[in-house]
């Protein structure tokens, strides 16, 4: 009996060690969801992709093309935006609805990231009048702005993101947290994404001042052609306002920070700005050599 007594009170105190390391896993689980979905993580998401995507373009761009040139969104800092929209998008929906294996990490990656690309393309387009990117002569694209074989890229990306890069950015930024004062570290990421989101007005106001000097000047034809030449004189005929432009937001500029801007002709046609300006050059370095790829 005094044996079994004792290996009852065993069982007892090994349940009890067991429920209290269960309920520690539970709570460290618990305030991990939390940091995973705090605004913090995500703004720091955003800076990091949207970083990261600026060299993976100049990487393509280089090895593509033969060119070292801007692949930036905005007029200054290395970040091209689409890549950090598309990232944070990704990771919210997919780890917390198509965490259950690759093929629905898979199908999550490919939907997500097609309608990410669809409505960035969709706000440049409407709001800029301006196409970064353009699949009209793609397999199954839906109005130039997607395509089927850029959404299956977007879905393998979803896989790999969540599979392999985003663990190791986790990392990373929880390494940042131990190194670094926290409210530090959320005072420079509040920055850092002002400064975007100036950057980011600031830019859609450069390119709207610069598509309406190029259309003028260069007598392009498009289809609000009046409309833009109203607000052409109104606007250059301001001197100070247009000594800023020209300081700030001259052609060459632009054309350095934006090589590959195009315009929409009134036939429907895209034609490259830079063609306007076959005198300035348009990249930081060109190599001679045959592009890699």
């Amino acid at each position: 009996m005094k044996v079994d007594e004792k290996l009852n009170e065993e069982k007892e105190q090994i349940v009890k060690q067991a429920e209290k390391i269960i309920k520690k896993l539970n709570k460290k689980y618990e305030e991990q969801e939390k940091v995973d979905i705090s605004m913090w993580r995500v703004c720091a998401y955003f800076i990091i992709y949207s970083f990261l995507g600026f060299v993976i373009e100049t990487l393509f761009a280089l090895f593509n093309y033969g060119v070292f040139e801007s692949r930036q969104s905005f007029l200054y800092g290395p970040f091209c935006s689409i890549y950090g929209v598309g990232a944070v998008f990704i990771i919210l929906v997919l780890k917390y609805k198509f965490f259950k294996n690759n093929q629905t990490l898979f199908v999550g990656g490919f939907l997500v990231g097609s309608v990410v690309e669809y409505v960035i393309s969709f706000i440049g387009e409407m709001i800029l009048n301006v196409k970064w990117w353009d699949y009209s002569g793609r397999f199954l694209n839906i109005n130039g702005r997607i395509c089927f074989l850029y959404s299956i890229f977007w879905g393998l990306l979803g896989i790999y993101l969540l599979r392999v890069v985003n663990p190791r950015v986790d990392k990373f930024i929880d390494w940042m947290k131990k190194k670094t004062n926290v409210i530090v570290l959320k005072t420079a990421t509040a920055i850092a994404i002002l400064f975007l989101f100036l950057d980011c007005l600031f830019s859609a106001y450069a390119i709207d001042m610069f598509l309406i000097r190029v259309c003028v000047e260069n007598d392009v034809p498009i289809n609000n052609k009046v409309e833009t030449e109203a607000l052409y004189n109104e606007i250059y005929n301001d001197e100070k306002t247009a000594n800023f432009i020209y300081k700030y937001i001259g052609n060459e500029k632009m054309l350095l920070t934006y090589p590959n801007l195009t315009v929409t002709l009134e036939d429907g046609t895209l034609k490259k700005v830079k063609d306007y300006y076959p005198e300035i050059k348009n990249y930081y370095y060109k190599f001679d050599t045959k592009p890699i790829i």
